[in-house]
């Protein structure tokens, strides 16, 4: 399978550079999920708490900055309304977008004018725009609470393979800092976002996935 570079540089997109796109986390203080398995007990009050904040978050946007398993790095702006949309616009010169409709996750190519289209349901990403994250369920597989920072890992292997999202939170403001996706190659793809509003309002067109421009996917939009 290719990597992120391959990515980058505006070839067709696999399922394996769909999950690199959205794993998110500054390189430097990432959690590995190995670090946290040992937690896969239910949640504590405080996780649940900093769970159901983030849920309650219905629409954000900001910056972000993507680390590749190599360290190679983009950033760009993303766009978040729950539940189930979300828009990553790259900065120049890469010419990717982004654009989960709540339905499917497109991931185009501006420069040659391509659009690949997968199910939101059989990404990770799909549990970071739930309307609801419940961590009674089974899909926990570790929280970590520490004096800066805690850590969920969320996983479902019966719709993701081995693939894992981590999100990380600040303990105090319970805000989301990063969050990270780690594919069934055990690769991760790391991104840190900052500059966060919330409670924005968007146009519809911002979460619009161009299924015009996707041959034989007219009946992916009902």
């Amino acid at each position: 399978m290719r990597n992120s570079d391959s990515f980058l540089s505006g070839l067709a997109m696999t399922r394996r550079d769909l999950l690199s796109v959205f794993t998110v986390a500054a390189m430097a203080s990432a959690v590995p999920l190995s670090a946290i398995a040992q937690a896969a007990a239910p949640a504590s009050g405080t996780a649940q708490a900093i769970a159901d904040h983030f849920s309650g978050v219905t629409t954000m946007q900001g910056e972000f900055v993507q680390f590749g398993p190599r360290g190679e790095q983009t950033g760009g702006k993303f766009f978040i309304q729950r539940p189930g949309k979300l828009r990553f616009n790259y900065d120049d010169p890469s010419p990717m977008r982004v654009i989960a409709d709540g339905k499917n996750v497109a991931i185009g190519n501006t420069k040659l004018k391509t659009w690949d289209l997968y199910p939101l349901s059989k990404t990770p990403l799909s549990l970071l725009l739930a309307q609801h994250i419940d961590l009674s369920a089974g899909m926990v597989k570790g929280v970590k609470e520490e004096s800066d920072l805690t850590t969920i890992a969320l996983g479902n292997n019966t719709v993701f393979g081995n693939s894992t999202i981590t999100m990380m939170f600040d303990p105090k403001t319970y805000d989301l800092r990063q969050w990270t996706i780690t594919d069934n190659q055990g690769k991760d793809t790391s991104v840190m976002i900052f500059n966060v509003k919330t409670g924005v309002q968007f146009d519809d067109r911002v979460f619009r996935v161009p299924y015009e421009s996707i041959p034989g996917t007219a009946a992916s939009r009902d």
